[in-house]
């Protein structure tokens, strides 16, 4: 069985518009949505293998905001620029790459690419709003198989949803 979290990151800031995109820092909002999820998620006992974060500076704000909540080393987060800026079929190929060991990964990056994934991986998921994560739950020994075969669960977290 193995198990992936997309997370899409939290509400960012757009207070200074001179601010190239990857340095947009989160706003109070997405701090606090941030550590919302990342209590639900905690509760929920998950406890990813591998968390990797877009270099964005939102992106890597939620995805350490989350760690600390799951007691994820957040020192441990691998930081990848095949997150930031990329079509769909890119970040299958990051989930295919995963080692097979890895049972559980978090993948934290940005809208449209994260919810264009999960409308691929089921049908269940329309929309992921910012700090929105999607659980897909997939029978399989290896990540080879992501996107090829669908998941045997699929849920969605907002941090207003349990």
């Amino acid at each position: 069985m193995k198990t992936l979290f997309l997370v899409r990151h939290a509400k960012s800031s757009w207070n200074d518009p001179a601010l190239p995109d990857k340095d947009r820092p989160l706003n109070d909002r997405g701090e606090r949505d941030a550590r919302r999820l990342g209590k639900r998620l905690a509760k929920r006992d998950v406890k990813p293998d591998v968390i990797v974060s877009s270099p964005a500076r939102r992106a890597l704000a939620t995805a350490g905001i989350i760690a600390r909540k799951l007691d994820f080393r957040v020192k441990d987060i691998q930081v990848s620029d095949r997150l930031y800026a990329v079509e769909p079929d890119d970040l299958l190929q990051v989930i295919r790459g995963l080692g097979d060991k890895v049972k559980s990964a978090m993948l934290v990056g940005h809208n449209p690419e994260l919810t264009e994934l999960a409308q691929r991986l089921s049908d269940e998921i329309a929309y992921m709003p910012t700090c929105a994560v999607a659980e897909f739950r997939f029978d399989a020994r290896s990540w080879s198989r992501a996107g090829k075969d669908k998941p045997a669960r699929a849920m969605l977290y907002t941090p207003r949803t349990s």
